[in-house]
């Protein structure tokens, strides 16, 4: 590989090879893509690089894998589509990212410098698609800019709130010889909190009564979430995460509330909009977690709010705090070391009565309809997945089975969209399974859900990553068919599905399938599936009666 010499000279490089010599310095392990001829000179560089590429099916997909591995790793995703539609069809995994704040680069192969304004092949104005729901979205006119431009963008996708860059490449760029030094690894600055801040924290806690931690958002890692924890244990503080963020807390420590998410714990989402301090940290408290923004109040929370974000420019945006926090989970999570609890603490029996509360919601299963119960076979999984699993999911109402029964007990073991897009769950859980072999690894999907990322189960195949697929199948986009009930009931429109034998098509894929139908037959089907030791999918055919553990397709006509 032709790189900067040992006395400091350089010796000419393509551009492709000096952009995957940036990669390299920049720690990246493994690439996700869908090939394309706009990005040719990147894939030759990769093909010595050490960098593991991993070749996907679609670049949605490709991208949520990209997302994923970043959840899991704590670094920063890659991924490389073509332009045009390659660009198009990778936006998805680009709005999720934005919403979820996850580090994250999309490389765009794009046409040559040559022929840009004529609508040439494939053409696209990139700025003008991405800029929307990107941190930076730019082009690499030339290939001597390849290093400042890549440090830029791996310092900016990980600073302050976390969230995706979006690079184009022209493909004649890419073929550019050029002499460029390379660029240093970028480091993100962590935000700290001020002393005073932490003080004036340490007093609001001193004086309340009724007080609750939620967390959320991006930037933890397994320390920070290991010194909160800590610190809840000395306040003896309830604590409650995100929507989908319930693996920031463990799931079966006796200060743990619950998820304030989409169709919570009633006495939870009654526990928060009670309290009288919520020490929001890390999180948005946006639409999902609010409860349309009813829970806290807008602009002005009807609690005392405090709230620590590590963008400056969400403190304040749709709450007023009383106490505004510019940190990283990182940074503030280590220094809560130094608050103190009060001598007597006066919330010690509410946080007692918080998880009493919570066991009761994710332990008890409502009555079920005929067929399998979803939250019996839920909670038979809770007791035999390891604490180690990684379970996955992409939207729909068959996720709030496993996000209300089964518990997280470690960090980076739950990877859910909070925008709630479909298709996340598949990918994702093979990118788990490829960067986690020795663990189990489960992705649910609905049958809408799998049938639009579903082909990347052939990835999964050509990895030997050995996911057990989850796919709920109720026959409807059983989401919209709940509203369409309660809204223009007995008027079935665009919901219904006819969808293929799932597990016969895992078997074509060269993977292990079966069709369960009750819970014995789910219980069977699993064990089976791990001991096959290959990609799984398991074909649960359910009631689509079962709208949700609550909620009856029935009813939901009348409920208007």
């Amino acid at each position: 590989m032709v790189q900067a010499t040992g006395d400091g000279r350089t010796t000419l490089r393509s551009g492709g090879q000096v952009l995957v010599d940036q990669l390299r310095i920049q720690g990246v392990r493994r690439v996700f893509c869908v090939p394309g001829e706009s990005y040719l000179a990147v894939l030759d560089a990769l093909y010595d690089s050490g960098i593991e590429v991993i070749v996907c099916r679609q670049e949605g997909g490709a991208t949520m894998m990209a997302d994923a591995y970043a959840r899991l790793t704590g670094e920063v995703g890659v991924v490389f589509v073509t332009r045009g539609p390659g660009a198009t069809n990778a936006a998805p995994g680009i709005h999720i990212a934005e919403h979820d704040s996850v580090p994250l680069i999309l490389f765009i192969g794009q046409v040559a410098r040559s022929m840009r304004g004529r609508g040439a092949f494939q053409e696209m104005d990139f700025g003008a698609v991405f800029s929307s729901f990107s941190k930076w979205v730019a082009e690499i006119a030339a290939a001597e800019r390849v290093p400042e431009m890549l440090s830029r963008a791996f310092h900016l996708t990980r600073q302050g709130r976390p969230g995706p860059v979006v690079l184009a490449l022209p493909e004649d760029m890419l073929r550019d010889k050029v002499e460029v030094a390379d660029a240093t690894r970028a480091t993100p600055a962590l935000t700290w909190p001020g002393s005073t801040q932490m003080a004036a924290l340490q007093k609001q806690l001193w004086a309340a009564a009724r007080p609750v931690a939620i967390l959320g958002g991006s930037g933890w890692n397994v320390e920070a979430r290991a010194a909160f924890q800590r610190f809840a244990e000395r306040f003896e503080l309830p604590v409650a995460t995100s929507f989908r963020r319930a693996m920031l807390f463990d799931g079966d420590h006796p200060l743990y509330a619950g998820e304030i998410g989409i169709g919570p714990n009633p006495k939870l989402r009654a526990r928060i909009a009670a309290a009288d301090l919520v020490l929001l940290v890390g999180g948005r408290m946006s639409e999902m977690p609010s409860q349309n923004y009813q829970l806290l109040g807008v602009p002005q929370p009807r609690q005392s709010l405090v709230h620590v974000h590590a963008d400056s420019a969400e403190l304040g945006r749709v709450y007023h705090a009383d106490l505004a926090i510019h940190a990283s989970p990182v940074a503030f999570a280590a220094a809560l070391e130094a608050l103190q609890p009060p001598r007597q603490i006066a919330w010690a029996q509410t946080a007692n009565q918080a998880r009493t509360e919570y066991v009761a919601w994710s332990d008890e299963t409502p009555p079920a309809p005929t067929g399998i119960d979803m939250g019996k076979a839920m909670l038979w999984l809770r007791q035999h997945l390891p604490p180690d699993a990684i379970v996955s999911n992409g939207a729909g109402n068959y996720a709030i089975w496993p996000g209300r029964f089964l518990r997280f007990r470690r960090f980076a073991t739950q990877l859910a969209p909070t925008s709630c897009s479909m298709g996340y769950g598949v990918p994702a859980g093979v990118s788990a399974a490829i960067e986690h072999r020795d663990r189990l690894v489960v992705a649910f999907a609905g049958d809408g859900c799998f049938l639009m990322n579903g082909q990347e189960f052939a990835t999964a195949v050509q990895y030997q990553a050995n996911v057990i697929v989850i796919v709920v199948d109720n026959g409807m986009y059983g989401t919209i068919r709940m509203h369409q009930e309660r809204h223009y009931p007995g008027r079935v429109s665009a919901t219904a599905l006819k969808n293929p034998d799932f597990a016969a098509l895992a078997r074509a894929y060269g993977g292990f399938g079966a069709t369960v139908t009750d819970n014995a037959g789910f219980e069977a089907a699993f064990v089976a599936a791990r001991a096959a030791a290959r990609p799984a999918i398991l074909h649960v055919l359910t009631n689509p009666e079962a709208l949700t553990p609550n909620l009856r397709l029935t009813p939901a006509q009348a409920d208007r």
